[in-house]
């Protein structure tokens, strides 16, 4: 196995897996949802009911089976959104598309980047202008393990 050290991916501000869970379908929780919108400029008058319930496994989650949460260390995609100890959702049942967040697996190490594909060539892109995209090339061990499909953040 060649091992392929990528520019701007071993030093400080690497983002990577710290923890990954599975997916526990069985829990069930039901959250009040206020249907009318909030605003988020001037206060406007609240409604004074509950119109429905949320579960937010059922509007998180499409693919239980395949669903994993993981948290993040590191600051390479802090422009996407995800700061370190931020929880992703992964959904190992899409396939990659251009423009996806991705979690792979570089060199046996997990990483979470942008994928970009360019013509026949794909990269794995940082969302810090500190650090190179990676050309993904042959002799590369590299699997895309799962696309993120959302971020939760604490403020």
């Amino acid at each position: 196995m060649k091992v392929v050290e990528p520019i701007g991916m071993k030093h400080r501000g690497k983002v990577r897996v710290t923890g990954i869970w599975g997916f526990n379908g069985k829990t069930k929780l039901k959250i009040p949802l206020f249907t009318a919108g909030i605003s988020a400029g001037f206060p406007s008058p609240a409604d004074d009911f509950v119109d429905k319930t949320l579960d937010l496994n059922e509007f998180l989650i499409k693919h239980p089976a395949a669903t994993f949460f993981v948290r993040v260390e590191g600051t390479s995609m802090i422009e996407a959104g995800i700061h370190p100890g931020d929880i992703l959702i992964v959904d190992r049942a899409l396939e990659p598309h251009d423009n996806n967040i991705v979690i792979a697996v570089l060199n046996s190490e997990f990483t979470v980047k942008r994928f970009r594909r360019r013509g026949d060539t794909c990269y794995l892109l940082a969302e810090n202008p500190a650090f190179k995209p990676l050309e993904i090339s042959g002799d590369m061990q590299i699997e895309l393990w799962g696309v993120v499909t959302h971020v939760i953040h604490k403020v």
